[in-house]
């Protein structure tokens, strides 16, 4: 069999051993060993098994992730996301909407200390759900503007899919982060925009909450001044090169656990959770890598990237042309897949495609993020529906319906970074190198 047969093959029993269940890391491990052993030998199978998990786990930029984890969840231990979401609340509430706007709001501000979509869907509810059921807020509305904030929280610095498409295709780390920051909060801005047309059109789907005074406001400024300083310091820190991504994250979890332990919210009991959840996810995604990594290598073997150029050049289709077909696909896939796995499935077969058509690396990360994450909030699968389902007990339905104004948001989201780049591009050109 030729190796591009062999490489189609392994897709097909890919997705059989995803179909019964079996771990994403490994299978793309067995398949790519597989494929390994069957193109080249079985010493070059076993290699490559024995050194890509030293690879994986020794890479120094891949430690950006655990640290931001664990930022995050000592954040989640000590209580500080409740803090962001009333501050939010206080300053926007009193509008129609207002409180699914301030949930907006407090969703773009924990993506600075998330780095996953589900995990800020998940904090973030929690807290908004009963607010907005106690003020009776629409059901739809409620529930699908915490399922499409949670997908802020990969755009906004830092991101689990940048690091991870950063060390799957060389990209610069850094750079990736300070390109979403635009992007992110834009999307925080489209979906506040659609809450109150929502809320205009229709005034009892968001009634207003109570008015907060300005010392009010000001106190709960001040109650989480010190992580709003701290995400502000690793943002710029990263930018002018202070430090690097993996510093930003130790000086983020130092810092959380510091500001934690002096407003006395933070004891052992909730750090030891903190550091067991953080070895829980982290320990998934480097098994997923290193699948991933594995699977990569049988790939380049197969030459299917380099045949998907040629088959792509031959229909001489213009380049936006491909790109679109790529959005298409990453819905598709999106609404079926989480995050993680569907990136280091479809980066080692795409990127060669996007780079040799001219586009720029740093542009695809964003939209190649941005779709996966449209696709998170697509039904029928939806992974952050699910989520969003499990905290406000509705009907999937109510928040299907809930999230198609914000999946129209998205379009025009998606269209103007597609048209405009520079709103992904400006911030990286700033960087010092």
């Amino acid at each position: 069999m030729s190796p591009i047969t062999v490489g189609l093959i392994g897709f097909i029993v890919l997705f059989a051993l995803f179909a019964i269940g079996l771990p994403v890391g490994v299978g793309m491990a067995i398949v790519g060993f597989g494929g390994l052993w069957y193109l080249i030998s079985f010493g070059a199978a076993i290699a490559k098994m024995g050194l890509t998990p030293f690879e994986v786990v020794a890479n120094w930029d891949l430690a950006t992730l655990p640290l931001f984890i664990l930022m995050a969840q000592v954040v989640f231990a000590a209580g500080l996301n409740e803090d962001l979401y009333n501050l939010t609340r206080k300053w926007l509430g009193h509008l129609r909407g207002g409180i699914a706007m301030a949930t907006i709001g407090a969703c773009a501000v924990f993506a600075a200390i998330s780095a996953s979509a589900v995990a800020t869907a998940a904090t973030m509810g929690m807290v908004a759900v009963p607010e907005m059921k106690k003020c009776k807020y629409d059901p739809g509305l409620a529930t699908g503007c915490i399922a499409a904030g949670g997908t802020i929280g990969v755009l906004i610095p830092p991101s689990g899919p940048f690091i991870i498409y950063g060390l799957l295709t060389g990209t610069s780390i850094g750079k990736l982060f300070i390109a979403g920051i635009v992007p992110g909060v834009l999307q925080a801005i489209f979906y506040i925009v659609t809450i109150y047309i929502l809320c205009r059109r229709n005034p009892n789907f968001g009634p207003p909450g109570p008015r907060y005074s300005l010392r009010e406001r000001v106190a709960a400024f001040w109650k989480c001044g010190e992580i709003i300083v701290l995400i502000l310091l690793i943002l710029v820190g990263i930018t002018v090169g202070w430090f690097t991504p993996t510093e930003g994250g130790a000086v983020g979890a130092f810092g959380a656990i510091v500001f934690s332990l002096f407003r006395r919210r933070l004891n052992w009991e909730k750090f030891k959770n903190a550091l067991i959840e953080t070895l829980k996810t982290s320990g998934m995604i480097y098994g997923i890598l290193i699948g991933a990594f594995i699977f990569m290598y049988f790939m380049a073997v197969t030459t299917i990237p380099f045949a998907l150029i040629d088959f792509v050049s031959g229909l001489h289709l213009p380049p936006l042309g491909v790109m679109g077909c790529i959005i298409v696909l990453y819905v598709v896939l999106g609404s079926a897949m989480e995050e993680a796995s569907m990136m280091v499935l479809t980066i080692p077969i795409l990127f060669p495609l996007v780079v040799g058509l001219g586009f720029d690396p740093i542009w695809f990360g964003i939209l190649t993020t941005r779709m996966e994450q449209i696709g998170m909030i697509s039904p029928p699968v939806g992974i952050t529906m699910f989520v969003t389902q499990g905290i406000s007990k509705e009907p999937i339905t109510t928040i299907y319906r809930g999230v198609i104004p914000f999946l129209l948001a998205d379009v025009v989201h998606v269209a103007l970074l597609v048209f405009v780049p520079s709103i992904a591009l400006f911030l990286p050109g700033l960087m010092m190198r």
